[in-house]
């Protein structure tokens, strides 16, 4: 995942895990979600609903809600150790327990996995079973859903919000789990030298993401590999027709590594 930075800076997203690989494209297709579903163009409104139903694809591995419930109980236990601790706001401590309690309880409240009350929408289904057809949702066939995208754009977008709805526990815990998370971080100055980096993790810590930012001017695209032990970042330059290709050139960057 990458975003642009102030100042021509780009942030590059590396996860260590799939759990949080998965947080990061959940993520990433919420973001999505929210500047479709504001605009007036039944164009944007069919993206929207294509996006909710990759949230239902991603949102349906068996395991995905009982992981982001034991983190979000793991860093509640995490953050109760620094009660007491002169140098850690009580006020601020209870701000942050207080909001992964009420992330954690919607999500555990919410029946099944992401996305699931939509499931029983036929005329919904109907949509997800041909929007990934090419060209499989034209008027001729699906007559309904052409009828819909000729509604008024404040109706379409009532309606989009109302199916969101359901995904909103899953998007809270995410937005809560990955702050904590890049908060964490403690960012570092580093150089590759002729392209090339390579750094040994210290032993007994265990890493979720990594954040490389760097200087966007410069064409150059960072290919990132890591696990617990070791990473390494390469530079990349794309050619003509977009291929990357390595570069030997020297390049800073600010790297952060988050627990």
């Amino acid at each position: 995942m990458s975003a642009t930075t102030p100042a021509s800076r780009v942030l590059y997203e590396h996860p260590f895990h799939e759990s949080i690989r998965a947080m990061l494209r959940l993520e990433s297709l919420f973001e999505r979600l929210a500047e479709l579903m504001v605009r007036d163009a039944a164009l944007d409104h069919h993206f929207a609903l294509a996006t909710i139903f990759e949230v239902m694809d991603v949102g349906s591995r068996a395991d995905l809600k009982s992981d982001l419930l034991k983190e979000l109980e793991r860093h509640k236990t995490q953050l109760q150790g620094y009660r007491g601790n002169p140098n850690i706001s009580e006020q601020a401590l209870d701000a942050i327990c207080a909001r992964l309690d009420q992330a954690h309880d919607a999500l555990n409240a919410a029946p099944g996995k992401a996305g699931q009350a939509l499931a029983t929408n036929d005329w919904l289904m109907s949509i997800r079973s041909r929007i990934g057809i090419p060209g499989g949702t034209c008027a001729f066939d699906l007559p309904g859903y052409h009828a819909w995208q000729q509604l008024p754009p404040e109706r379409r977008r009532a309606d989009i919000a109302g199916w969101a709805e359901c995904l909103a526990p899953l998007a809270q815990a995410l937005q809560v789990l990955l702050g904590l998370l890049r908060d964490t971080g403690i960012t570092q100055r580093m150089h590759a030298a002729q392209g090339q980096f390579q750094m040994r993790l210290p032993e007994g810590r265990s890493y979720h993401l990594l954040q490389l930012r760097m200087d966007g001017s410069t064409g150059l695209v960072p290919e990132i590999s890591g696990h617990r032990l070791m990473v390494s970042v390469r530079m990349m330059r794309p050619d003509a027709d977009g291929r990357l290709k390595p570069a030997a050139e020297d390049m800073d960057f600010e790297l952060t590594l988050c627990a």
